[in-house]
């Protein structure tokens, strides 16, 4: 069986990794990503981090501003919650890459129970087979 990978397009400009939230990995009616160009939900769509216009690049880290007082409290907020940091996430993608940073993040939440998800700690089964 092949390793189940994370897809890049899965990361975000905050550095969240789409592929472990739980919007993104209900069963019904699935959030496809913050980087996916179609219909998503309004919380997605409307997110004030994925539409700023000071990014110069993909991600945050690519921003002079970097971290910038938006981003902070989001951090602070995941690092209470669910004990990851997009500033840390944000900082692998810049010095190591971000296909290597998707490789790291599915030995990290992928396993043979399932896709762990950030927020409500539950195993999940990947939808479809090949990348996720």
């Amino acid at each position: 069986m092949e390793k189940l990978k994370f897809k890049t397009k899965l990361i975000a400009p905050c550095g969240m990794n789409c592929g472990i939230c739980r919007a993104h990995l209900r069963p019904k009616d699935p959030c496809p990503g913050c980087r996916f160009r179609g219909e998503k939900p309004k919380t997605r769509s409307r997110c004030r981090i994925k539409l700023c216009g000071k990014r110069n690049g993909r991600f945050c880290c690519d921003c002079r501003d970097f971290p910038c007082a938006l981003l902070k409290r989001l951090d602070e907020r995941y690092r209470r919650r669910y004990g990851m940091s997009e500033i840390d996430n944000l900082v692998s993608i810049r010095e190591k890459g971000l296909k290597r940073f998707a490789e790291e993040e599915g030995r990290k939440w992928i396993s043979r129970r399932g896709i762990l998800c950030v927020q409500d700690r539950r195993y999940y089964k990947p939808r479809g087979s090949g990348p996720i």
